[in-house]
């Protein structure tokens, strides 16, 4: 569906479903996007026609710069600001419940909520400039909703590391190395070529086996509805503090790097 700023659409070839999000403010994430990726994945999920899905982002700069700062700035309560952050809780939980597994196409940087979306694909190739940064504390914030995704793929300590130390950078390698790509490459034609004979494996595969697979690697996360939910209300509720809109101002003054 195409909003006045942005879209996420889909097409189905050969059994692959590939998923694209698009913003020009770097891809980042308004509700009505989040909205539209999470119906899009819950609908894909059960289309029988296909057996694998590959999510990527348009343009050539980032991957996605997570939350929206307009929409941030715009909240002016916390039951505003749970149903803004719940928009991610949504689309991590429909990639965890899809029978369907996630390739990510990571062509640029991800930050915040972008690394979220990386952290719940199953299995992510990202060119080797993809650098990712949680830059939520920096803003009075924190990666509470996405914690879980990320944690689950680059451990306690990776995620506190990301989470710490918010305005830094970490480099693909150091994503790669953590768990959170699981490869990467040198430009960006390599990453299509990978994710393109990886997904045409998997629409030859079995839909069942991979079905129980997905279920398999997901172990544990049952309880992501209550616990992602939980997590968008200390966020809903921080983001109206003083703290956080004089931090997201400044933010939003500097020049984009």
């Amino acid at each position: 569906m195409h909003h006045t700023e942005g879209y996420v659409n889909h097409e189905i070839e050969h059994g692959i479903a590939t998923i694209e999000f698009f913003h020009p403010a770097s891809n980042s994430l308004p509700a009505a996007i989040l909205t539209d990726l999470a119906k899009h994945i819950n609908d894909i999920g059960i289309d029988n026609r296909v057996k694998v899905i590959v999510l990527r982002s348009a343009g050539t700069g980032a991957f996605c710069a997570g939350a929206s700062f307009d929409e941030l700035m715009a909240i002016t309560n916390k039951e505003e600001g749970k149903k803004f952050f719940s928009g991610f809780a949504h689309v991590i939980n429909a990639m965890r419940k899809c029978h369907k597994l996630i390739i990510g196409r990571v062509h640029g940087k991800a930050v915040g909520g972008g690394v979220g979306l990386v952290a719940a694909t199953d299995y992510a190739i990202a060119v080797d400039s993809a650098a990712v940064k949680l830059s939520e504390l920096a803003v009075g914030i924190g990666p509470f909703v996405v914690g879980p995704a990320v944690e689950r793929k680059v451990g306690v300590s990776g995620f506190s590391q990301l989470a710490i130390d918010a305005t830094e950078w970490r480099s693909a390698e150091w994503a790669k190395r953590h768990g959170l790509y699981s490869e990467i490459h040198k430009d960006v034609l390599e990453v299509d070529d990978s994710v393109a004979k990886l997904a045409e494996r998997l629409a030859h595969s079995s839909p069942e086996a991979m079905a129980q697979l997905k279920k398999v690697m997901w172990h544990g996360t049952e309880h992501w509805d209550h616990l992602l939910s939980e997590r968008a209300g200390i966020s809903g509720e921080l983001v109206t503090s003083d703290f956080t809109r004089n931090a997201i101002n400044k933010f939003k003054a500097k020049p984009a790097k």
